[in-house]
């Protein structure tokens, strides 16, 4: 033990708290002394009544005398009591102010220690409680007996939404495995492309959540029991990993090399209505003719609106002029911009003969119709009429497929003129009797459906 240093003032102990009454004693006591005091003074007066009746009224006065002063002991007695429990609280109140003064230090000397500890407090951390485990959810760990299987009208129910509750039936399904709610569910695309759902059931029901976002197929029995999914009885499964989407790089502009049609590519190209978009290098046939000052080459169905006709651009178009009208073999990069043609850059032009022999007009009774004049004309049966009309810059002449068949088109001849505007002349000879109307379109050259304007001839073919 370490010895107390000279000089030291020993501390004096705190002053023991004295165990205060409660007011409610001294009430109570007060109380009791008055009530004792009273029944003290009523039995006086009334001893004191009784004897003024029987004795002398000096006897009365005796008594009085007396009956007051033992009042006045009692009183005494009880200003004596209520004292003694006073004293105590007085006694208390003096040592308190030596209280506070030796409370004080302590209190300063605490306050540190306090602001000490409180980080610790903060660093403490506060325990937290788990939360409640789940009760296990029951599952069904028996396969019901095997069912009827599933026809094809019961599974074009099960595959509708919106139809098909209360099908029962041994099946397979296909879909997407998901978790809702802890249990395994199967996502079916239906018939009208609406997302059918289907809870799995059996002993695999807790293997099943680890193929998430799996294809799986399952087979088992299958209820509908509403009309948008349902449940299955799972006997065997098989899951599929899901596809994963490879970036697509970002496409490089590169430079897109030309290369030769392909004969099927070269057929397309000059059908009417195909190939749109294709480009590269070919050779085309067909007959020239121009449009304002460019120079056309016309490849199929030249005089009707399904003609397709190209314009011919580069070094190689130079001097086709003297070929107006004639037959050519053009070589270059084609490139068909709409299904009614584009644009070739010539590379070689060669002529070459037509395709087909002009039909001789010797012998033939011809009726000929000039300009635009919606007028009815009498032809013979195996004779021939024509139609010629001025042709218009970024504009061409035509009749429908089907009129042409009809009355029985044989050529369409684009003729150039020195004086005047160029001219397409339709040479017909028809081949049924009776009475038709042929209707003449002034249309765009590349887009048939872009008309100007149009007029009827009605033709009248007798035997």
């Amino acid at each position: 033990m370490a010895k107390p240093r000279s000089g030291a003032k020993k501390a004096t102990p705190a002053a023991k708290k004295v165990k205060s009454t409660k007011p409610g004693v001294l009430k109570s006591a007060s109380k009791s002394v008055a009530k004792a005091a009273a029944k003290l003074v009523t039995k006086a007066t009334g001893s004191a009544k009784q004897q003024e009746k029987k004795a002398a009224p000096a006897a009365a006065k005796k008594t009085a005398a007396k009956a007051a002063t033992k009042v006045k002991e009692v009183a005494v007695k009880a200003a004596a009591k209520v004292k003694e429990v006073v004293a105590p609280k007085g006694k208390e109140k003096e040592p308190a102010p030596k209280a506070k003064e030796a409370a004080a230090p302590k209190g300063k000397e605490a306050a540190p220690k306090g602001k000490e500890a409180a980080p610790k407090g903060k660093g403490r951390e506060v325990p937290v409680t788990p939360p409640a485990a789940e009760k296990p959810r029951p599952r069904a760990t028996k396969l019901p007996p095997l069912a009827e299987p599933l026809n094809k009208r019961d599974l074009e129910q099960l595959l509708t939404a919106g139809a098909g509750r209360g099908v029962v039936g041994e099946g397979s399904l296909k879909g997407r495995l998901t978790v809702i709610d802890g249990l395994p569910n199967l996502v079916v695309v239906g018939r009208d492309k609406r997302e059918l759902t289907f809870i799995l059931q059996g002993p695999d029901q807790e293997v099943l959540p680890a193929y998430l976002d799996h294809k799986v197929s399952v087979s088992g029995l299958i209820k509908k029991t509403t009309n948008y999914g349902g449940t299955v009885d799972v006997r065997k499964f098989s899951a599929k990993k899901p596809e994963v989407e490879e970036p697509t790089p970002e496409p490089v502009e590169t430079e897109v090399r030309l290369r030769y049609l392909s004969p099927g590519e070269v057929s397309q190209v000059i059908s009417a209505g195909m190939g749109a978009g294709m480009k590269g290098f070919a050779a085309l046939r067909g007959n020239l003719e121009m449009t304002g000052d460019e120079f056309v080459l016309v490849v199929s169905n030249g005089g009707t609106r399904q003609q397709v006709s190209y314009i011919l651009e580069g070094k190689g178009a130079k001097g086709l002029r003297k070929f107006l009208g004639h037959t050519l073999s053009v070589t270059g990069v084609v490139d068909k911009s709409s299904g009614w043609g584009g644009r070739i850059d010539v590379e070689n032009v060669e002529p070459r003969p037509s395709d087909s022999r002009p039909i001789s007009r010797e012998g033939l009774d011809s009726v000929h119709v000039e300009g635009e004049q919606s007028t009815a004309v009498d032809v013979r049966l195996n004779h021939a009429f024509t139609v010629r009309l001025p042709e218009q810059p970024g504009f061409t002449w035509a009749i429908e497929p089907t009129a042409a068949k009809r009355v029985g088109l044989r050529e369409a001849n684009f003729e150039p003129s020195s004086d005047g505007p160029a001219t397409r002349e339709f040479f017909f000879t028809p081949r049924n009797p009776g009475s038709s109307e042929v209707e003449f379109f002034l249309a765009k050259a590349f887009n048939p459906g872009q008309v100007e304007r149009s007029f009827k001839l009605t033709v009248n073919v007798k035997p």
